[in-house]
């Protein structure tokens, strides 16, 4: 279970603290919630009912650094297949996004770069909500592998291209 302290990544919200415990009034029933404070936005707060499995299955600790270079030597190996009909890409990539599972994640911003790439040899544009989701996806997963590793996005970005290069020699 989690406690105080607990760095934890919370659905599409990222990485959070949890802060402490308290009690709440809710339908004239006490009920304890986790406090949750995201690390990179000082002005939210999120207050998780520790009863309810629903809200609580959103809720996982952090990966190791170790996990997290197992997950970016897997990289160059998760297959990008991006989805021709806009209705179903958009809702996988919610599905995804609400889920965070990494390799998901990973899958779904490899589909979007190379769509994205291929856009731009013909002169079009990515749509407005892959861009989104693309931003989405990147915040959520990276965002995690920052907090870890100590490192601002261009110092990850380069992590990521050396850890790649190395495993593949």
């Amino acid at each position: 279970m989690f406690k105080e302290n607990d760095m934890v990544v919370y659905g599409a919200h990222g990485v959070c603290k949890i802060v402490g415990t308290t009690e709440k009034d809710f339908k004239k029933e006490k009920k304890i919630y986790f406090v949750l404070k995201p690390v990179n936005n000082d002005s939210s707060t999120f207050f998780v009912p520790s009863d309810n499995e629903k809200l609580i299955s959103k809720m996982r600790k952090i990966l190791s650094e170790e996990e997290i270079n197992k997950l970016i030597a897997s990289m160059p190996n998760e297959k990008a297949n991006w989805i021709e009909n806009e209705n179903e890409r958009k809702e996988k990539y919610r599905s995804i996004i609400s889920e965070g599972n990494h390799i998901e994640l990973i899958k779904m911003i490899k589909a979007i770069f190379f769509e994205k790439k291929e856009r731009e040899v013909n002169k079009k544009r990515l749509h407005a909500s892959d861009e989104r989701f693309l931003q989405d996806a990147e915040q959520l997963l990276y965002g995690e592998f920052q907090y870890v590793l100590n490192l601002n996005e261009d110092q990850l970005m380069t992590y990521i291209f050396n850890k790649i290069e190395n495993n593949s020699k």
